[in-house]
C-alpha cells in the first residue's frame, strides 16, 4: 500500500517525512487553530461553516496567518486527490509558526499549515457510520470541568485540548465523558455536543455557556426546526441527561450518534434520534453525492 501523503506549508510529503519543526509554536504552547472536517464523495461537508470557524479562532487568538480561504481549501483538496480519496477525514491545522522560545507571540507570523486526510466509510443514505461496529456510546459524567469562556474563549478550536484529555482520562468503561461547567451545569462531550430528548421535545446545552458551537450541532438543530420538532436551549443539570427518554451526541466525525447509556443507567435509541440521524444522512447524501 502506497504511503499516505499529507500537505506541510504548501508540500506535499510522505507521511513519514511529514514534521514540523519542535520549535513551533503549536508543538511548544499549544499555540494553533484547527478545524476537522469530512469530505464526502470527494465534497468537503460544511465547508463554509468550518472555514469561518477557524477564521474565529484565529481572530481570537491573534493568529493572522495571511492565508486566503481558496489557498486552504486548494490544499485540502490536493490532499484528498493526491491519496485518491473521496470519503475521508480531514484535519487542517494552523499554528503561529516557529518564533523565539518565550511565551508572547511575536507579530510577524509565518505559520505552520498542515492538512491531514485518512479514509472514512461513505456516508448519506448508502453509508455506514464508523461508530457501528463499537455501536450506541456509553455517557459518563467527569469530575473535569470546562475551562470558563473568560479564561479560554470557548469558541475557539485550539490545539490546546489538556481539558478534553483530562475529561477522557476518568472514563471507565464508556466512550465520551460528560462535561459540566464551573456551575454544574453540563456543556458538552470531551469532543461532542450533547442532546437530550423529552415529552416536549429536543433540548441541548446553550452556548452562552463554555459550549463549542459544533457545525454538526448546528446543522442537527437546522433539522429539527425544518422537521417541525420543537429544539431548546438552556441551562441543564445531569441529572435532566440521565432522566431524558433520549439522548445523542454530534461531531463531525460521528455525526448523529445515540447514547445507550448515561452514568450506567440505560436509554434507549428512539424514534427522534433515529429520525434526525436519517435527516441528516439524507443532508448530506443531497449536499455531496
Amino acid at each position: 500500500m502506497a504511503e499516505r501523503l499529507y500537505h506541510v506549508d504548501g508540500e506535499l510529503r510522505p507521511r513519514s517525512e511529514a514534521t514540523v519543526s519542535v520549535e513551533d509554536r503549536g508543538f511548544r504552547y499549544g499555540d494553533g487553530a484547527f478545524e476537522t472536517m469530512r469530505a464526502y464523495g470527494g465534497a468537503v461537508f460544511e465547508w463554509a461553516a468550518h472555514v469561518d470557524r477557524l477564521e474565529a479562532t484565529c481572530e481570537a487568538i491573534g493568529l493572522d496567518h495571511g492565508l486566503s480561504r481558496g489557498d486552504l481549501r486548494e490544499r485540502i483538496d490536493e490532499t484528498l486527490a493526491a491519496n485518491d480519496l473521496l470519503d475521508a477525514y480531514v484535519r487542517l491545522s494552523i499554528t503561529r509558526g516557529v518564533q523565539p522560545g518565550k511565551l508572547t507571540p511575536g507579530p510577524a507570523v509565518d505559520p505552520t499549515v498542515v492538512v491531514v486526510a485518512k479514509p472514512l466509510p461513505r456516508g448519506g443514505l448508502s453509508g455506514e457510520a464508523i461508530w457501528a461496529d463499537d455501536g450506541p456510546a456509553a455517557l459518563e459524567t467527569v469530575r473535569t470541568r470546562r475551562v470558563p469562556d473568560e479564561a479560554i474563549p470557548a469558541g475557539a478550536k485550539t490545539h490546546n485540548y489538556l481539558n478534553g484529555i483530562l475529561a477522557r482520562r476518568e472514563l471507565h468503561d464508556a466512550d465520551e465523558a460528560l462535561v459540566r461547567d464551573g456551575e454544574g451545569y453540563v456543556a458538552e462531550g470531551a469532543t461532542s455536543n450533547v442532546f437530550f430528548v423529552t415529552g416536549e421535545g429536543v433540548r441541548t446545552p446553550t452556548t452562552d455557556g463554555p459550549v463549542l458551537p459544533g457545525i454538526t450541532r448546528r446543522v442537527v438543530m437546522e433539522l429539527a426546526e425544518e422537521a417541525e420538532i420543537p429544539i431548546e436551549e438552556g441551562y441543564y443539570e445531569p441529572a435532566a441527561i440521565r432522566e431524558a427518554e433520549e439522548v445523542f451526541l454530534t461531531n463531525t466525525t460521528w455525526e448523529v450518534r445515540p447514547v445507550r447509556t448515561v452514568d450506567g443507567i440505560d436509554r434507549e435509541v428512539g424514534p427522534v434520534t433515529e429520525l434526525l440521524a436519517r435527516l441528516y444522512d439524507e443532508r448530506v447524501e443531497t449536499a455531496c453525492y
